[in-house]
């Protein structure tokens, strides 16, 4: 009866509104139900999430991005919608995933292989379709990652540890340039110069200022860090990016100067096999017409920045935990001095040393320096249930999932994380895959050289006045979790184990 009733009636829409109503309502009401549409929109995505609340939500949660830095902004977004959720950055879908299965999934697949950032700042800094670190066009980035991958495995990496022990004690013969009027050392400064020392020796070859090099690195990284997620009305107004540019174009410029020089050594070396490595691989290159000359300064770039940027920190906060721990360096000292005693270390070390290792690797998971991972999908695809377009971005929170999964006391320091194998999916401080970090296995021998060299000279301590612990230092974690550098805390104290005053301890 109802239905015939609706059915004989003549239906349209003027008809459900009072006569009395003007016409000139019904645009009105009707704006105001595409508005109401448009605020309840959550684009039929079953993925939690804040609300796309008529645009507002994508605005809100891309400045929370750039006033908290990105992961601090992950670890909100993580904490408060799940270990699989969605935002918007720079107006574009963007999931931030903390589940190992999730990570697994998206580390493993080809269509992964690309990462996301702005346009525009990826360009003002260099990085837009060329070098390694954010290449994000899959061909030219292929292209270019066999050239990182020779160089930093197989016979590279067995020439870096004596290069990088070299380096090691040269430096530590000369703690009087980094130590205060107190005694401390600074123990980053060291770090930055030994790191740019090796990576300088191993694939350039080419005098420089360590100091200079290692200034200009640190502007180029808060610009990077700085210009990464920057909208694109960021851009138009000069002074607000001026400084990041000159950052930008000091280093670039450096960079320039040692390429040229490196270009004239080859032209005029009497044996080409005295001169090859991989600045040296990139440039023939480059001859071939494999490679743009920007290309070739990018990578070069890249390959110089990478170790001073992350292993520094990374040392620092290691000898900062070997400081707080004293039972920790005392079976780091007692495998030291039976697998290596008094002499150089050498490659085959390396593998023997598991304790170091283990300390290495809890070092890594309790208080990362890199502990995000940024990609873009290339395909639509499913995760763990979810449907992913194209185009999506996706940022992998490593370091809330280290904190998650797995471990037996993963809110400690403690070597019994790391007692039994942990299997890969649940500890990836490198990444794997297809675009896992070109630089990960030298990376931890790397830091067995630097730790074996530097612990078996000297006992480090913190200042005697500081109660801080890794846990309540002040850092900044955006595009990296660094120690806010304005904080005295960055001192230790490096007293030689042979002396009188080590024996104290």
């Amino acid at each position: 009866m109802v239905w015939g009733m609706l059915s004989s009636m003549h239906f349209n829409i003027t008809s459900m509104v009072p006569d009395a109503v003007p016409v000139a309502t019904m645009p009105i009401l009707l704006l105001t139900g595409f508005f109401l549409l448009v605020w309840n929109y959550e684009g039929t995505s079953s993925i939690p999430g804040p609300g796309y609340c008529m645009g507002i939500g994508p605005l809100i949660s891309h400045f929370r991005f750039l006033w908290m830095g990105i992961g601090n902004a992950c670890n909100y977004y993580n904490k408060m919608y799940g270990e699989f959720m969605r935002v918007w950055i720079c107006g574009e879908e963007t999931l931030i995933i903390s589940k190992s299965s999730s990570m697994f999934h998206v580390m493993k697949h080809n269509h992964y292989i690309s990462r996301f950032g702005s346009k525009l700042g990826l360009q003002c800094i260099g990085m837009h379709e060329k070098g390694i670190i954010f290449n994000n066009n899959p061909d030219t980035w292929k292209v270019v990652r066999p050239f990182f991958i020779k160089a930093l495995t197989g016979p590279g990496l067995v020439r870096m540890v004596t290069v990088c022990a070299e380096s090691i004690v040269r430096h530590l013969d000369r703690l009087e340039e980094v130590r205060n009027k107190s005694g401390a050392i600074d123990v980053l400064t060291l770090m930055r110069h030994i790191m740019v020392d090796t990576s300088n020796m191993l694939f350039l070859g080419i005098p420089l200022d360590e100091t200079a090099i290692v200034n200009k690195i640190q502007a180029y990284f808060d610009a990077w860090q700085a210009l990464l997620l920057k909208p694109d009305i960021f851009f138009k107004i000069s002074w607000l990016y001026k400084k990041y540019e000159k950052s930008i174009k000091d280093m670039k410029d450096a960079i320039e100067i040692l390429t040229e020089e490196k270009r004239k050594r080859i032209s005029t070396a009497d044996k080409l096999e005295d001169c090859m490595d991989f600045a040296t691989e990139l440039i023939f290159a480059e001859k071939r017409g494999d490679l743009t000359k920007e290309n070739v300064n990018q990578c070069i770039l890249e390959m110089l920045i990478a170790a001073p940027d992350t292993m520094s920190v990374s040392v620092f906060y290691m000898l900062f935990l070997v400081a707080k721990h004293p039972n920790v360096e005392e079976v780091i000292m007692k495998e030291i001095q039976t697998v290596v005693g008094e002499r150089d270390i050498r490659i085959d070390d390396i593998q023997k040393l598991k304790v170091l290792e283990n300390f290495i690797y809890e070092s890594m998971r309790y208080q990362p320096v890199v502990d995000l991972v940024m990609r873009k999908a290339l395909q639509d695809d499913i995760i763990d249930g979810y449907p992913v377009k194209k185009g999506t971005n996706i940022i992998l929170n490593i370091g809330r999932m280290h904190r998650l999964e797995f471990f037996p006391k993963p809110n400690e320091f403690t070597l019994e994380n790391f007692a039994k194998n942990v299997p890969y999916r649940y500890f990836q401080p490198f990444g794997f895959g297809p675009r896992s970090c070109a630089g990960k296995y030298i990376a931890v021998v790397m830091l067995k050289v630097i730790l074996v060299t530097l612990l078996r000279r000297f006992h480090v301590q913190t200042l005697k006045d500081q109660e801080v612990c890794v846990d309540t230092m002040r850092k900044t974690n955006d595009l990296a979790v660094h120690p806010d550098e304005t904080s005295n805390f960055l001192d230790m104290i490096f007293i030689p184990r042979n002396s009188d005053k080590c024996l104290e301890c």
